[in-house]
């Protein structure tokens, strides 16, 4: 059947909502042929087509509603198809078999609801204006940007996903974020008490305020702020807009008020066809009911949309049965996963957890009582563990003799389940029920690369939480059937972070524009391709980060040179070279810190930290540090960090070399070299080694003919022992030497990978480094060190750059629209210095101010 010429004789097919699950269900209805079976019309109440909520704070980085939109404009102008937008279903009419909206009456064969949510406002007095904000929809977005115009302070209400994806947005755009939740620890649904308490910390850490166990119980005229939130105990909190993302409530109103039968809680109820009480109408998506419960998750929706497109077309449809809420989360650049019966809800069920409160990471595995299956788990701060937890979970694998394993730091004997390992009946992808079998079947229908598998079975275009299984699958799969595997860098660079590097090296490219427009696709780039690059381009050219062309790829830390600490202020880091410093300069960083109010703090890397500085101060502070003499140390980058070094043989009685010179030196000539990870330096006057080189990425010890040379070392989580690369070196043989190795693994080494992984992953080991660097093999030792002077010779103080050029400085603001810093940053005093107030202590600290002695 035609159904250009027969649509109008064709049964009518009417799906109210054109959100993600409407959408997708119109996509499956295409997929299956209904456009010769029906005549489908479409009614979304918002004014855009279907666009990806799961993404929608990117609409605060740059995208626009078409960069959001799930499908090209053409999808809905087929013949027989017609997309009403803009148009509300205001009634239905079971009897006439009508819906009733703004443009009229439209009869129907079938229909489906696919209403969605609401989000759920507390009844609160006080709550509207820009005191009852929404983060839901794009208009809700557009709301919330222009309430924000001249404004500092933002509140969420809600400390769920949407309130910790609403409360990034607000950060996005300026403002001091705060999270007030109802429950005693975030995302409750998700997360245990020691991990809600993990990520609250991490949260904290990056300057948003979180407050528990708070039920806002008025809003009314604030002093300081446009509105106060009052809460019990004569607790409260200003701000100068709230945004509300205290959960969601299914949309039935529709089929309540036409007599549909509901959920016990709400919710259009429907059996595991998605058939509601009328044999006429589904229901899918977050409206529908299945077994009196709710599914907030697209993949669900995905699930329904699928089986009911299957029986309207006269297919075969896979019942729905209830879905995995699994999932995979970054909020605010935290990882958060939550896998199954993450609560150990099961009789028996017992736990395994991993602690680590100095990073704020958090990892619980909960397995059966006989130790047989993986039930579920919780993860903060690390979710490379996800992938194999939830194949675990899902597919049935028992666990290792020590369940724990799989949850403790690399390196701790932790079985490794390679992707080999799933059966082909393993789920990759939920939101779109992609199994391996169906991968693997793509790869041998002539796929080969990530994205034609996407393309063909439309895994990882979902939540995009399957995104790493997926690619390592792909991978395997290809390196199995002997075709190379595509090693892009991300979905805009089809290449590696090596031939991104040769491309701005060889074509002399300077801006991230232009390596898009010539080697990319797309318009903005994304979080992964943005910094690796930012990283190449300084690597290769050395210009100021500060540039305007330059700022969009840094991260927040690089952004305002100097890395920010968990209350909102930031460290000021002057560099010490080689831990030598006179008493002058001693003197001037006194005087600074002591001007400012600052913590000190001597570090491990031979130098001193100055802690507390709000974002304003940071210019003036440069000021004075530069006038001293001193300049920026870079501990806020991806770069040189210190060169640490003993007192040498100047002083000491075992030293046979100057290591304080050497230190020195190294430490000169490398400063404000960017590259893949940080990088650290000592130089030992002998071999008792009091500078601790075997343990850095350079290490350099005294011998009596000269220096031995120790490579791709590192302290931190995973220690990793330095490596003997040469011995006896003279002085310019060293520089020589350590100037081609930086190089070349500056050119090698993948994004954000430290020397001693790097080290690790080179076919042939040290001896091919050794050929390399030692013996010129692939004749690259001149190129290699002409590229490092290019670099030393362009080395600027990158605060000495910023601070003579005013519109630079403008960054430099707490707030836009006013002076001053932040009067919300509390300290408490202790050991003679300041640090931040705990958050036992706001409360006390509140109250003194109001009511002082």
């Amino acid at each position: 059947m035609n159904p250009a010429t027969r649509s109008n004789d064709l049964p009518t097919l009417i799906v109210v909502g054109n959100g993600m699950v409407g959408h997708h269900c119109i996509e499956q209805l295409i997929a299956n042929g209904a456009l010769g079976q029906y005549r489908i019309l479409v009614f979304g109440e918002e004014p855009q087509r279907a666009y990806d909520r799961v993404h929608l704070s990117e609409y605060f980085n740059g995208s626009d509603s078409e960069a959001l939109a799930m499908s090209d404009a053409a999808l809905y102008r087929q013949p027989g198809l017609t997309l009403h937008l803009g148009t509300p279903v205001l009634e239905i009419d079971r009897v006439r078999r009508e819906v009733i909206t703004t443009r009229g009456a439209f009869s129907y064969q079938r229909l489906v609801l696919a209403t969605g949510s609401y989000p759920f406002v507390p009844p609160i007095a006080g709550a509207e204006g820009e005191a009852r904000l929404l983060y839901r929809t794009l208009d809700d977005l557009d709301g919330i940007r222009a309430a924000a115009r001249g404004k500092r302070r933002g509140v969420v209400v809600g400390g769920g996903l949407l309130g910790l994806e609403a409360a990034n947005a607000l950060k996005s755009i300026g403002l001091q974020a705060h999270v007030v939740e109802f429950a005693p620890r975030l995302m409750p649904v998700q997360l245990d008490e020691f991990g809600g308490a993990a990520l609250k910390q991490r949260i904290q850490e990056l300057g948003v305020g979180v407050h528990l166990s708070r039920a806002t119980q008025s809003i009314t005229a604030g002093s300081e702020y446009r509105y106060r939130m009052n809460f019990a105990a004569g607790e409260f909190l200003e701000t100068d807009l709230i945004v509300f993302s205290a959960g969601i409530r299914p949309q039935d109103a529709l089929a309540r008020a036409c007599g549909l039968k509901l959920g016990e809680c709400g919710g259009v109820a429907v059996d595991d066809l998605c058939l509601t009480s009328d044999p006429a109408i589904h229901a899918i998506g977050e409206c529908a009911a299945w077994n009196d419960s709710v599914f907030g998750l697209v993949a669900p929706g995905y699930q329904m949309a699928r089986s009911v497109a299957a029986q309207l077309c006269g297919l075969d449809a896979a019942p729905f049965r209830g879905a995995d809420m699994s999932t995979r989360l970054k909020l605010l650049g935290v990882d958060v996963g939550s896998i199954g019966d993450a609560h150990a809800a099961q009789p028996g069920a017992r736990s395994y957890r991993y602690i680590d409160e100095a990073t704020a990471s958090y990892r619980r595995l909960v397995v059966a009582a006989d130790g047989k299956r993986v039930l579920g788990a919780v993860l903060v701060g690390d979710n490379s563990y996800y992938d194999t937890l939830l194949q675990y979970a899902q597919n049935g694998i028992e666990p290792p003799e020590d369940p724990a394993s799989l949850i403790m730091p690399a390196g701790g004997g932790a079985p490794a389940l390679g992707v080999d390992a799933l059966p082909d009946s393993a789920t990759l992808c939920s939101c779109h029920n992609v199994s391996k079998g169906a991968v693997c079947a793509a790869i041998d229908g002539g796929c080969t690369d990530v994205a034609a598998v996407k393309a063909c079975t439309r895994a990882g275009s979902g939540c995009g939480g399957c995104a790493a299984l997926l690619k390592q699958v792909v991978e395997h799969e290809l390196s199995v059937r002997g075709i190379a595997v595509d090693k892009s860098l991300c979905e805009h660079f089809a290449h590696t972070r090596q031939e991104l590097f040769h491309f701005v090296s060889v074509e002399g490219i300077e801006r991230f524009e232009e390596l898009l427009a010539r080697h990319g696709k797309g318009r903005i780039g994304c979080d992964i391709c943005k910094p690796a690059v930012g990283s190449i381009l300084a690597s290769c050219w050395n210009r100021p980060i500060t540039e305007p062309a330059l700022i969009p790829l840094q991260d927040t830390n690089d952004t305002f040179m100097a890395n920010m600490q968990k209350n909102g202020t930031y460290s000021v880091v002057p560099r010490i070279p080689g831990g030598e410093i006179t008493p002058d300069g001693l003197i001037a960083i006194g005087a600074v810190a002591k001007k400012y109010d600052l913590y000190t703090k001597i570090t491990g890397g031979q130098r001193i930290d100055l802690f507390g500085a709000q974002l304003h101060e940071l210019p003036e502070i440069w000021s004075e540090l530069i006038a001293a003499g001193f300049e920026t140390g870079h501990a806020y980058g991806k770069s040189l960090r210190t060169v640490k070094s003993c007192v040498g043989s100047t002083w000491c009685r075992y030293g046979v070399q100057d290591s304080v010179a050497m230190a020195l030196r190294l430490e000169n000539r490398y400063k404000g070299l960017r590259s893949p990870h940080k990088i650290k330096f000592a130089v030992s006057g002998c071999t008792r080694e009091c500078a601790e080189a075997q343990s850095k990425d350079i290490g350099v010890i005294a011998t009596e003919n000269g220096w031995n040379l120790y490579v791709c070392g590192n302290g931190g989580m995973r220690p990793r022992h330095a490596e003997l690369f040469a011995t006896d070196l003279s002085d310019e043989s060293l520089v020589r030497t350590i100037d081609r190795l930086l190089m070349f693994y500056i050119r090698t080494a993948d994004k954000l990978q430290r020397t001693s992984v790097w080290r690790e992953s080179l076919e042939g080991g040290l001896d091919y480094l050794k050929a390399v660097i030692l013996n010129d093999s692939l004749d690259l030792a001149a190129e290699l060190e002409a590229q490092m002077q290019r670099v030393v010779d362009r080395y600027q103080c990158e605060w000495a750059n910023a601070l003579q050029d005013t519109e630079k400085l403008k960054r430099f603001r707490t707030f836009v629209n006013q002076q001053g810093g932040d009067p919300e940053i509390r300290f408490v005093r202790e050991r003679g210095q300041r640090r931040p107030a705990r958050d036992e202590e706001l409360g006390a600290l509140a109250n003194t101010e109001e009511n002082p002695a």
